[in-house]
Order: C-alpha cells, then structure tokens, then sequence
C-alpha cells in the first residue's frame, strides 16, 4: 500500500511543482524537506520532536513546549513546521541544542533517512497531521506518538470517512490522541481509533497567550505610532485578499463621524504588504508600513500595514476593536483568542469554519460579534464606538471565557506523563 501511496505522492508533486514555483513557495528548507541537512545538524540525544504544520498549530504548542522542557528537562527538541512564517515563529522558541526544521516530505525514504537522524524519543503531532510514511516510520522505530490538541473540523471528518479503509491502520498506530472536545473525541473514534487511547484535553490555545510570553510594554505602541490619548485604534488582523477593499471602505464611512479613528491592517502574509499599500493608496489614504515607521508625527490620513512577523498580539493589546480577518472570505478565519486575552470586543464574518466550536462558545455567551457582509460590518464598529458601555461589556466577556476554559496543557502533559513516558524510556 505505501509503495502504491508514494508513487501517488511523487505523481502529485510532479503536478504540483510548477505551481509551487509560480506562487515562490520554494525556499532554502525545501531541502530539509528533501532530508538533506547541514552535518551534524542533530545531536544523538534522542531528542522530543513537535512537529507543528502552520502559525495557528505553533502558537498553540507554546505552552506545551514549556511544559515539556519541565517534564523532561534532559531532553532537546526538535520542531518541524510546513510554513516559512511557522518556521520563524519556532526559532523564537528554540534554546541550546535544540533544533528547528521542516518536515520532511512524506516519502518512505526520506521520512526513514530523517527519523534516522533524528532519533527522538516522541513524537508530537499538534492538531490533526496525518502523514501515513512518516507514522509508519516512526512506529517500525518503536517511537510513541502523540496527538495533541486535535480536532477534526466537519469538512476533514467527510474526506476521512471516505478513506476510513486506508486510515484506520495508520492511526492505530499513534499511541495516545488529546482532543479538544467530545465532538472530536467521538469523529476519532468513528475511524476505527481504539477508545482507550482517546481522551478530551481542551484546547490548548486557550492556554496560549501569556504575559510573561513577551517581554515588550505594551503601551510603548501607542507612542511608537504616534496615537493621541483621544484617538482610538481599529486591528483587522491576520488578513486576506478582498478583504482589505471592504475594511477599508468601511473604515473610510466610519471616519465621517469618528476622525479620531485610526486603522492598522494586518495581512496573513505580509509579504502582501505592497498590495495593500497600493489600495489604500487607490482609497485616498496615505500607507505606512510598520517597519518603516519615522518619529515624525502623522496624520489622519494614514492607514498603518503590518509587515512583520510576530507582532500583531501587540498591536491587539493597544486596540480599541478587532477584526479577526480570514472571515469575509472563505479562508476559515484565524485566532480569535488573542485579542479576547486582552479583552477586546470582536468581530469576525460567517467564515469561521476553522475555529467553529471557538466562534460558537463566543457567539452563545455573547463575547463576540459576527457580521455577514460589508454593511453589517460597518453597522456593528459604529455600533461599538457609539456606545462604549457596550463595548466593555463584550470585552470583559470575552475575557471571562478565556479564564474560564483554561488548563488544556496540563492536561496534556499529564496524559503524556501517565501513557507515554514509559515507551519513551525504551527508546532513550
């Protein structure tokens, strides 16, 4: 079967690869996906290796890396993620000995080449990551796998039970999976998982966001873009094309009654950044880009763009609204707990489908807002600012339910001590 699946695998990338180039995904650890590292580039040391696919799936591990190190302190880690900005994101959390790639395309002589070199003692698969080699690989090597966070969203559940022949061999093979809720516990299930490896542990990303995470004043942003003590901040974070023209027209008919208002947009890829620029520019603003920001004063013309990684948290600290973008377009929206942390009103569109049991607890306890389209967006920012009794409530309950639903790491990592820990002695 896996011979007949890497064939598929190979004819695919074949396919694929003109795309690959054309959108400029080739990058210098495409040939750590190839298997091919610098020598000596990992230490026999049996290491803990996360493999975390995307931004979303590496800041909801963060916690848990921190509690590994305190679970397991003789031991380095490994983190592979799939994305260039995931990437970036592990290297900040990385200390001596540790290492940070990405993962290896899932070829069985590849994946077998790099579990060789990597030797670890676990491996950590954050959310749903199902690479049939690299877990066929793993397990030939008497390496204990872990799920962790999972979830399985509605359209992958369809896929999966349409291949549940091909899959429930392959995830018998992982030895515990954490899932986030009962939903997800019972779709696991359903594909043939054994139930006494199964356990609901919450989600992570609750957990996530943490003061002692980031070592900036937060108020220092407020002065570095030059915000008035009057004025107020709109954040439209994480997004995506077409949704900037919207936020933007809207921003614009807000400015009519608000002209203390100001906007910071900021796009998923901010490499999107000149894109932006240009139509703001069409929209009659003038663009500054964040890591282009002068001492000198601005103006109400400006609209700011985000062209940095990593530090969109702290501009959601300094907020006054957030738009949680990804959500006006069919993207699946982002993350909407970092500005709840900080607690700040929400609104976010009918595109969710990525964070649906998220959306919903917020939406059921009144802690967030959706809107449909462009006017209900508009409705809804001039709805907040007119009534800052309003806004504080929202904000406070979106805080509250952040509180409320924290402590999925320790769960975690109690179930990894407890089913685990074991078979990672026998591969030290």
């Amino acid at each position: 079967m896996f011979i007949i699946y890497d064939l598929i695998f190979i004819i695919f990338s074949f396919i694929y690869f003109p795309y690959f180039i054309l959108r400029r995904k080739f990058h210098s650890g495409f040939l750590m996906r190839m298997g091919i590292f610098p020598k000596d580039f990992f230490k026999k040391l049996s290491p803990i290796w996360i493999h975390a696919v995307s931004v979303g799936e590496i800041n909801a591990v963060k916690s848990l890396i921190r509690e590994l190190r305190k679970e397991y302190p003789e031991k380095n880690l490994v983190i592979s993620t799939v994305t260039e900005t995931a990437n970036t994101i592990a290297k900040s959390l990385v200390e001596d000995g540790d290492r940070v790639t990405f993962l290896p395309l899932d070829l069985s002589f590849i994946v077998k080449r790099v579990v060789r070199k990597i030797r670890p003692s676990l491996f950590v698969i954050a959310e749903t990551e199902i690479w049939p080699n690299l877990i066929l690989r793993l397990e030939r090597e008497k390496v204990p796998i872990v799920l962790v966070n999972g979830r399985i969203s509605g359209r992958s559940f369809r896929g999966y039970r349409i291949v549940k022949f091909l899959l429930k061999d392959i995830l018998r093979k992982i030895s515990l999976f954490c899932m986030q809720t009962e939903r997800d516990k019972k779709r696991i299930l359903s594909l043939g998982v054994p139930k006494e490896k199964v356990f609901v542990a919450g989600n992570m990303k609750f957990d996530t966001i943490d003061y002692r995470d980031f070592e900036e004043n937060y108020r220092d942003y407020r002065q570095k873009l030059d915000l008035k003590p009057t004025e107020e901040l709109i954040v439209a974070g994480s997004t995506h094309p077409g949704e900037e023209k919207i936020i933007l027209e809207v921003y614009k008919k807000l400015l009519i009654d608000f002209s203390n208002l100001r906007l910071l947009i900021a796009p998923r890829h901010p490499e999107r950044a000149e894109n932006i620029a240009k139509l703001a520019i069409k929209c009659g603003f003038n663009p500054v880009r964040i890591s282009q920001l002068s001492d000198q004063s601005t103006n109400q013309k400006i609209i700011f763009i985000l062209d940095t990684i990593g530090k969109l948290i702290s501009f959601y600290a300094i907020s006054t609204i957030v738009f949680v973008g990804g959500s006006l377009v069919k993207r699946g929206g982002h993350n909407i707990l970092e500005p709840a942390f900080f607690e700040k009103p929400i609104i976010f569109g009918p595109y969710m489908f990525n964070f649906q049991d998220i959306c919903d607890l917020f939406l059921s306890n009144k802690a967030a807002i959706k809107v449909d389209n462009k006017q209900e967006l508009f409705e809804e920012v001039k709805n907040l600012l007119d009534n800052p009794s309003e806004k504080e409530e929202l904000s406070k309950r979106a805080r509250v339910l952040i509180l409320e639903n924290q402590g999925a790491t320790e769960k975690n990592i109690s179930l990894i001590r407890s089913q685990v820990t074991l078979k990672m002695k026998f591969c030290t």
